[in-house]
């Protein structure tokens, strides 16, 4: 209980407080409607020059960035007007991005990794935001943005090797699966402590600032994590200091098992903390590849014109679980996924470059199929480097290396101890064809 002084309180006629609890609308076996979202209309949310003034973005920082209607054709002043050759490359890069989730899934089902994330129904807000970015501005994604890398063109069976944790994995098995690293993609390493990666990005980019660089940073952050005291120094520093930097909030309605209302989307948008600290703010239909696309090369137009940060909230909304340790079914229900009002990213830019008379169901059918032969032989190729359990990983050794340039005495003595030991219990060897020191 809060201290009170004594006798206060008492006799008198205050009402007594009550706590409120965040409920979601739907629990499993409800009946979905989400009609108590307010969609706005396709093409009417103003684009204002980008090197304009946080405050007079207010209202986009409420609305919602649309360009894609329900004839699947753009419209308004935020439609990018990319060519057919860009919009089929990315429709490429998220139907592979969605194929690469779904044989990782399944090998995790067959016990070869301990654990996988898709991200099946955000791929707009990774892939089509990534293309709007240079190839080599820094990006400090969290765990849901693999179709950056693909984006990137990052070797996928190196993306493998690190999800498998075997002889191939560049980072020694010492992530977690999917937490990649890669410095020549300018892909910084993906850490499982929320929020991080927020402040990280923002000092990059003070950084390049300071230098006189060109390059901006952009980072992406869960909805659930901007409760983290980390976002908000990113926030803070990055208006103070003016940094090229944009700040993507992915609010996917759910963390991996509580909805959004615990992070504070009861009461306002995720958009709507920008205003509080100076910051430009957007809000954008996060399945919609298109607006996704123009809103990050807004925020891009922006850092590079030294004009300051932006955060941009892409609505969206996970469709799988959080992780395969989650099951959705046991806290939300199994309607919201069909019933969700904004669709999906993959199917609606396909049905926009098949109104364009740019595509058809047959080169789809190509294009997944295609890419799904793509992953599975990718896959055959790592899986030959081990998979879990069966011994082929790196070194025992090397689990002491990597952290000083000439190995400290003592760390040398339990090295030598560890191997010692090792070769006491398997006289013959490891078990499973496992490599020896």
């Amino acid at each position: 209980m809060a201290d009170r002084p004594s006798g206060a309180g008492q006799g008198d006629n205050r009402p007594k407080l009550s706590l409120h609890v965040p409920e979601p609308k739907f629990r499993p076996g409800d009946t979905v409607d989400f009609s108590h979202l307010q969609i706005p209309e396709v093409g009417t949310a103003p684009r204002p020059d980008e090197t304009c003034d946080p405050k007079e973005m207010h209202e986009l920082a409420f609305g919602l960035v649309r360009v894609l209607g329900d004839d699947n054709k753009a419209y308004g002043p935020w439609d990018p007007k990319l060519d057919p050759d860009t919009l089929r490359k990315m429709l490429g890069h998220m139907a592979m991005t969605r194929a690469f989730d779904e044989r990782m899934f399944r090998g995790q089902r067959q016990g070869k990794t301990s654990f996988y994330m898709k991200c099946t129904g955000e791929e707009a807000t990774s892939v089509s935001a990534s293309m709007a970015l240079a190839g080599d501005d820094m990006v400090f994604p969290s765990y849901r943005q693999q179709g950056i890398l693909i984006q990137r063109g990052y070797p996928m069976i190196e993306m493998i090797n690190q999800i498998y944790s075997n002889k191939g994995d560049k980072l020694k098995g010492r992530q977690l699966p999917i937490m990649y690293s890669s410095r020549e993609h300018s892909f910084f390493t993906i850490s499982g402590n929320l929020a991080t990666q927020t402040p990280q990005a923002v000092g990059w980019a003070m950084a390049s600032a300071m230098k006189g660089d060109s390059r901006i940073a952009a980072t992406w952050v869960g909805e659930g994590s901007t409760a983290e005291g980390d976002f908000h120094s990113a926030c803070t520093f990055a208006t103070v200091y003016n940094a090229p930097v944009i700040l993507n909030v992915i609010n996917n309605q759910w963390a991996i098992s509580s909805f959004s209302g615990f992070a504070g989307a009861e009461r306002t948008t995720f958009a709507a903390r920008a205003l509080g600290y100076g910051l430009a703010g957007l809000r954008v239909d996060g399945n919609d590849a298109l607006a996704c696309y123009a809103a990050e090369r807004w925020a891009a137009n922006r850092a590079r014109a030294n004009a300051g940060p932006t955060l941009i909230e892409f609505f969206t909304y996970r469709a799988e679980g959080h992780s395969t340790s989650d099951d959705p079914t046991g806290y939300r229900s199994a309607q919201e996924r069909a019933e969700w009002p904004l669709g999906d990213p993959v199917t609606r830019l396909k049905d926009h470059l098949i109104a364009l008379g740019e595509w058809d169901e047959e080169r789809q059918e190509k294009m997944d199929l295609e890419a799904a032969e793509h992953v599975k032989k990718t896959t055959k190729e790592a899986e030959a480097n081990g998979i879990l359990g069966h011994g082929l990983h790196h070194p025992f050794r090397t689990m002491f290396e990597d952290v000083f340039e000439e190995l400290p005495w003592h760390l040398r003595e339990q090295a030598e101890q560890a191997i010692r030991e090792r070769e006491t219990k398997f006289p013959e060897g490891l078990p499973n064809g496992g490599k020896g020191a």
